[in-house]
């Protein structure tokens, strides 16, 4: 399931885009009060609501959440990065087994931090597209590893018209 940016949030991006496009040596110092816009921390819960996830060390759900009030615990999260109280939780670490019979260690965020990423990356990224190669597929939006074999597979193969 996929979630479409709103408009306003995707004309953002966009201005920070086109600015760091245009100005490759700019410096964006003001974006915090971006990350904790209502409608970028609500988008950034919907984000996180969709990825799902195991609870982090407090215990706490997406269910839950919305059950005591997703706007009231939304109003919350905003007050602490205006008044700049927010500090984030712990991580929870669990085991995760490998093929090879070993483990690797993974860290779950509380969902609060997760949403507070998620607002972070929605604000900050389009700096770094700017910045990219068009032909870069690695860990980007709406690119993959399937998008670099078929620009092999035409760069190696074109069409040839007789």
């Amino acid at each position: 399931m996929s979630l479409t940016t709103p408009d306003k949030i995707r004309s953002l991006q966009r201005k920070i885009y086109c600015k760091a496009k245009a100005e490759p040596t700019f410096r964006f110092y003001l974006l915090y009060d971006k990350i904790y816009r209502e409608d970028i921390l609500d988008h950034a819960y919907r984000l996180a609501r969709i990825n799902a996830g195991a609870p982090a060390v407090d215990g706490m759900t997406f269910a839950r959440i919305e059950e005591q009030g997703l706007e009231a615990w939304l109003a919350g999260l905003r007050a602490e990065l205006v008044s700049k109280t927010y500090r984030p939780d712990p991580v929870r670490r669990v085991m995760i087994p490998k093929a090879n019979g070993g483990e690797r260690p993974l860290g779950i965020p509380t969902i609060r931090d997760r949403v507070i990423q998620t607002a972070a990356k929605i604000v900050i990224e389009p700096i770094f597209e700017a910045d990219f190669e068009n032909n870069a597929y690695g860990y980007r939006p709406a690119r993959g590893a399937v998008d670099t074999v078929k620009e092999v597979h035409r760069s190696a193969f074109p069409i040839c018209v007789y």
